[in-house]
């Protein structure tokens, strides 16, 4: 099993599932997250972007799991209470149940952040339709990535762009929405952490 853990990007999408599912499951901070977001009765959400494919890339760098993890995405989407109250309120259920984590948990409702994205990035964009639509935006393909387990024990993951670049340590800007300069401070920083990352550069 190392050897397809190590591989995972030569592996088909169904084999790779399974490998994603294995890998994070042995982050104890991340398989806590995903194991009580069930218990949160929010049925459309995700746990995502750099905590799942920094835990990926830890693996396969043979870091602690944990290494260089500063927050876990939790998104999710409500476009009936765009008011911040309303999102304050999940916040606060959200982090009173992750609070004995030693990982800051980030809690955003995707459906407003077209209120606040160009007081943050200096420019407008669309309301979002959906969360799924949301995470098609993010800025790399290999953490445009969403998992959650269902009620069920199901582990369910959205990747609009495969794992094919996670696994394979690739950074390729998903340009969407983002712009170069967002994307290159990104590669900076995760260069520190992971030198072995293959970039493609913005105009690649």
């Amino acid at each position: 099993m190392k050897y397809e853990l190590l591989n995972g990007y030569n592996l088909d999408i169904h084999a790779q599932l399974k490998v994603l599912e294995t890998i994070l499951m042995a982050n104890e901070i991340i398989n806590i997250a995903i194991e009580r977001g069930k218990l949160l009765g929010i049925d459309n959400y995700y746990i995502g972007a750099g905590c799942i494919t920094q835990t990926v890339w830890n693996y396969l760098s043979n870091n602690s799991l944990d290494y260089g993890i500063k927050d876990i995405d939790f998104v999710y989407f409500d476009d009936n209470n765009l008011d911040f109250q309303s999102e304050n309120r999940v916040i606060s259920k959200v982090k009173d149940l992750y609070s004995d984590l030693k990982i800051h948990v980030d809690v955003k409702n995707q459906a407003r952040v077209h209120l606040w994205y160009k007081s943050h990035f200096g420019y407008d964009i669309e309301p979002y339709t959906s969360l799924e639509a949301a995470l098609n935006t993010w800025p790399t393909t290999a953490t445009s990535i969403g998992v959650r387990k269902e009620k069920n024990n199901k582990f369910k993951v959205y990747a609009p762009f495969g794992l094919n670049d996670l696994f394979g340590k690739i950074v390729r800007a998903n340009k969407s929405q983002i712009t170069k300069e967002i994307y290159e401070n990104k590669v900076s920083s995760w260069l520190n952490k992971w030198p072995d990352l293959k970039i493609t550069p913005w105009e690649g």
